[in-house]
């Protein structure tokens, strides 16, 4: 059982996480978030917290943003692009249950207020940037840290606000 609630964008998302785990969910239903769904996702997060869990793809990042904008301190669950795709549709429905319940147990916890740690040095170093392979380098690096695929300006935010320590980050750099 998951403490958190799980912030979702639609039915078949809610229906495949139910699948997997024991959580209460809430609903998006896409990028229009109401007044009325953001005020119980404020709620849910004073009461429980919550983990937004949406779809790999741009809207799915958008909605995300939206959200963490406007509360703080949300948990954000990933799921691996190609994990999430079936017959070329991208979403957390298509997932299987051990592929939603791999990405919660990854769950990281947003921290605006951590200081930069990582620079875009360290993006070109270790060729997550400026070269044909960073995209696959940044999918295989946000696996391993659970922080998902991003543009190499969204992943290093991601690095600086999702606490990734050097060590971890060196660790999973090792992996990939």
């Amino acid at each position: 059982m998951i403490k958190e609630v799980i912030v979702v964008e639609g039915r078949d998302d809610a229906i495949a996480v139910k699948r997997a785990v024991d959580a209460e969910i809430i609903i998006t239903h896409g990028f229009g978030i109401t007044e009325e769904t953001m005020r119980r996702i404020e709620f849910a997060q004073k009461r429980k917290g919550i983990i937004i869990f949406t779809d790999p793809d741009y809207a799915g990042e958008k909605i995300r943003r939206k959200i963490s904008d406007r509360i703080k301190g949300c948990k954000h669950a990933f799921l691996p692009r190609e994990e999430a795709m079936k017959k070329g549709d991208i979403g957390i429905e298509n997932a299987s249950p051990e592929s939603i319940i791999a990405a919660l147990e990854k769950v990281r916890t947003e921290d605006s207020s951590q200081k930069v740690l990582f620079t875009y040095q360290d993006l070109i170093r270790n060729g997550l940037t400026g070269s044909e392979e960073a995209s696959l380098r940044r999918d295989r690096l946000g696996k391993e840290l659970g922080i998902g695929y991003a543009n190499a300006k969204q992943f290093l935010n991601r690095l600086n606000h999702y606490g990734i320590s050097r060590e971890e980050f060196e660790e999973a750099l090792k992996k990939i």
